[in-house]
């Protein structure tokens, strides 16, 4: 068990906090393309090919590449600033996302698709670490340390409200209007909402000036517990990546291609309701135990899948599934915050999001395949099975969670120590 502090932090107080809001809204907008990123793209090859096994493998080379990328993004960040980086890198993503549409919709050859669906997933802004390690920044003092869990908990929450209306959005755009109308809306905004956050400088972390900090010139995934993270984080994204297609597959076998994007907008929301009541309380327990009991209830809801066969049933479970990733994933970053020191935070949390992406990518490929050769339910396999091996994994790894044992000091960024949280 752990203490708590005797003030219960909230939304307000944490809101409340100088210089939050100037990087929150602009932050809120340039995450909204990466949510229709990916059901854009399965929906549009989906339709110039009529194979789900395609679109997936598609959708699944620019969230490799984001993967591959994102990491590398967040040490530049670090290293020379993230306005630096942004700026050129939504550029690069607004072209190469035009780009990779009107070559599907030109009917062009598959290794074209493949090859321009590199630049878009490699270019994809690391909005959401970017703000994270504002975040953790801004509340880098002793009068506001309460709050870390807090901020990782409204990050959730934002951006499982950008899955709420990312998805919903790309499927009534590429349904209704145009099938390349996600990926074109998806384009515009990148360009827009990444501009806007990049002029707030005021908030940025300060740079890492090379020889500063000799030892974070190493990679944030040499720390043991970064690694572990990683791997809850593949099978987080193996819940998304399996959901989006699975759900478009069964949408389109019922006849009612539409509801994909209502289905998948409840599974979020329940991420978003679940999020919000877990940075609304004073936990008791560390976050350690609550990663591997949050990540049990994940892979026991996830397992059901596969069974169902109605859009209630999929609507109540999915909602429920969405539930359980939220106290995952909170506390996963919850912990890079005291696994990592300050100036190595924005490149371990774009290895946390990059695994996701990359479990994502994996799932949409393997259940494109499953959907297309066997049928929806078949898709539902690829989060089942992707949570258990995650899950044992997690507890096998989880001494690797523990920055030090209870009691002692340890470093929780660049110039304060802070009491360590194992459990």
């Amino acid at each position: 068990m752990v203490s708590t502090v005797n003030s219960r932090p909230g939304y307000g107080q944490l809101l409340r906090t100088e210089g939050a809001l100037s990087f929150v809204l602009p932050g809120f907008a340039a995450r909204q393309p990466f949510a229709m990123l990916t059901m854009s793209i399965v929906l549009l090859v989906q339709h110039t090919t009529g194979s789900f096994g395609t679109a997936g493998a598609v959708a699944a080379v620019t969230g490799i590449s984001m993967a591959l990328f994102a990491p590398q993004s967040g040490k530049l960040a670090d290293r020379f600033g993230q306005s630096a980086v942004l700026i050129p890198g939504v550029l690069v993503n607004a072209v190469s996302v035009i780009l990779l549409a009107a070559l599907a919709l030109a009917d062009a050859p598959l290794w074209a698709l493949f090859l321009a669906a590199v630049p878009a997933g490699a270019s994809v802004p690391q909005v959401g670490p970017m703000v994270r390690s504002r975040w953790a920044s801004v509340l880098d003092r002793p009068d506001r340390r309460h709050l870390l869990p807090t901020a990782a908990a409204f990050e959730s929450v934002t951006d499982e409200l950008t899955f709420v209306v990312g998805p919903v959005l790309a499927t009534m755009l590429c349904t209704v209007v145009h099938p390349g109308a996600g990926l074109a809306a998806q384009a515009v905004l990148t360009l827009a909402g990444g501009l806007l956050f990049a002029a707030q400088r005021g908030t940025q972390p300060a740079r890492t000036a090379a020889g500063d900090v000799p030892v974070q010139r190493a990679s944030a995934l040499s720390i043991p517990g970064v690694r572990a993270l990683v791997v809850a984080m593949l099978g987080i994204g193996a819940v998304f990546g399996g959901m989006q297609v699975s759900l478009t597959a069964f949408a389109e076998e019922i006849g009612q291609a539409g509801v994909n994007g209502l289905l998948y907008g409840i599974f979020a929301a329940g991420n978003m309701i679940a999020g919000i009541a877990c940075g609304a309380v004073a936990w008791k327990i560390g976050p350690r135990r609550r990663l591997l009991l949050g990540y049990t209830a994940l892979t026991a809801m996830a397992a059901t899948l596969w069974t169902l066969d109605s859009v209630a049933m999929f609507a109540i479970v999915g909602l429920l599934v969405g539930m359980a990733i939220a106290p995952a994933l909170i506390t996963a970053f919850t912990l890079v915050e005291q696994l990592v020191p300050a100036s190595g935070r924005t490149e371990a949390f774009t290895w946390l999001t990059g695994a996701v992406a990359f479990g994502q990518a994996a799932a949409v490929t393997v259940a494109g395949r499953l959907a297309d050769a066997h049928g929806a339910s078949y898709g539902f396999l690829v989060p089942a099975v992707a949570t258990a091996l995650a899950l044992g994994t997690l507890f096998a790894l989880r001494g690797r969670l523990a920055p030090a044992s209870k009691g002692r000091t340890v470093a929780r960024g660049v110039g304060h120590r802070a009491l360590a949280t194992v459990d």
